[in-house]
């Protein structure tokens, strides 16, 4: 999202609504915004278009899918191969998430696996993918901080 689209604090408050009442219906986030139903979904389908609004998919917990194991792989790679190493670690459905990097690593590779036999396997996929030169694993033993975006939309609010 451009720098000239930030949110503002009325979708702010919107998207907080939203956060704390994710199956809201349209009419209930207008009352508890206090905005038009229509001025609401106009903005959420502005969000949405914008790429504000982030994949539904955040919300599904791997552990109740099967991947109770999290851990980031951080992985160098041949510089001219990066495209090519990222189509690659797309392609493994273990992969949830992978991030450029700056510094000595060129990648954090967020995976999930089932049982340490399954991280072992995913880990030696991402290292034979032509281009990727050296690999480190670290499991995630314990979340500490779950991903949350509530405290910036708070500040957004007051339009700082």
């Amino acid at each position: 999202m451009p720098n000239s689209e930030r949110i503002d604090p009325t979708d702010a408050r919107l998207l907080l609504a939203l956060t704390a009442h994710p199956r809201s219906t349209t009419v209930a986030l207008a009352e508890a915004s206090g905005l038009s139903r229509n001025t609401v979904q106009a903005r959420l389908t502005a969000l949405d278009r914008s790429g504000a609004v982030d994949s539904f998919e955040r919300r599904v917990d791997p552990a109740a899918l099967g991947y109770p194991l999290a851990a980031y792989v951080t992985t160098q790679a041949a510089q001219h191969r990066l495209g090519e190493v990222a189509r690659a670690l797309a392609a493994i459905p273990e992969v949830v998430q992978v991030d450029g990097l700056s510094g000595e690593t060129d990648l954090l590779v967020h995976v999930v696996a089932s049982d340490a036999e399954d991280l072992y396997r995913v880990a030696g996929r991402i290292l034979g993918i032509p281009g990727v030169e050296r690999t480190s694993t670290a499991l995630v033993m314990r979340r500490l901080v779950p991903y949350r975006i509530a405290p910036l939309l708070r500040r957004r609010t007051t339009g700082s």
